[in-house]
Parts: structure tokens; sequence; C-alpha cells
């Protein structure tokens, strides 16, 4: 039986039925896991935060010339940089896709809650938080989640 509401027992489902744990080793395992996943989750923020910085410090200058006739449609309609946009529209897929798969363990409510929240906070302190400790003003990200990000 499902719960709906925080209880705390080694004996959970997470997001499949064949996902479940009947030992505290398993249940363990399963904790790590999602973890291990929250972490991933913010090292691809990350990523995709600097490919997005990149791809506006790579902007054209104020004046740009128009594009020229031969240059490709593809080209003229997404820009020079579309491999860089394309780039990230992809991870912003795949990011947006894993933080509902936390978002669905994390409604296991038991444990995983805090193990999706620590994984979480330390991936942010090891691969964002130094983007606010040199003074540089130009990489701020607001939000901690890709969904809550506006492209």
């Amino acid at each position: 039986m499902m719960h709906t509401t925080l209880h705390w027992s080694n004996q959970v489902t997470l997001l499949f039925d064949s996902w479940n744990t009947k030992s505290w080793p398993s249940y363990a395992l399963a904790l790590l896991i999602c973890f291990l996943v929250a972490l991933f989750y913010q090292r691809l923020e990350a990523l995709r935060l600097r490919l997005r910085l990149r791809l506006k410090s790579a902007a054209s200058p104020a004046n740009p010339s128009p594009p020229s006739l031969s240059t490709p449609l593809i080209v003229r309609k997404l820009g020079r940089n579309w491999k860089i946009r394309l780039g990230l529209a992809a991870l912003f897929g795949l990011n947006s896709g894993i933080g509902y798969l936390i978002m669905l363990a994390i409604m296991s409510y038991n444990g995983v809650l805090l193990a999706v929240v620590l994984g979480l906070t330390v991936g942010y302190f090891v691969f964002r938080s130094e983007d606010f400790g040199d003074g540089d003003d130009s990489f701020v990200a607001a939000e901690p989640c890709a969904c809550l990000d506006s492209l």
C-alpha cells in the first residue's frame, strides 16, 4: 500500500513496481541512488547554465551585419550558435525529465525526501556555489531547478 503521509519504513516502492525495498540494505541502496541522481541533476544544471552563459558571451556584436544570400537558411533562422542552442535544449529536456522522476520518487513520502534534498544541496554546493564567490555577477542563476528557470 502506498502511503500519503510521511512514514519511516524500509519497505518502499520507488517509481516502478519492480523497484521495491524489503530490507535495510536494499533501502540504503535506494537512498544512495536517489542521492546520486539528485547530485547528477545539479551537475547537469550547472553544465546547462554554463553553456547558456557561453551562448550569451558568444552573441554577435550590437550591430550585426545582415546575413548574405549565400548563408544557409537554417543558419539564418536559428543563428550561428544553433548547435549550442540545440545542446541547451537537449540538456534542458534531459534535466527536466530527471527532475520529474526525482519529484515522483519524493512522493513516496519517506526517507527518499531527505536523500534527494541532501543530494540537491551537496550538488549545488559542489557544482554551482562557486559561481557566486568570485565577484563576477555575469553568471547568476536564481532558480535551483531547471523546470523553474526560464530560457
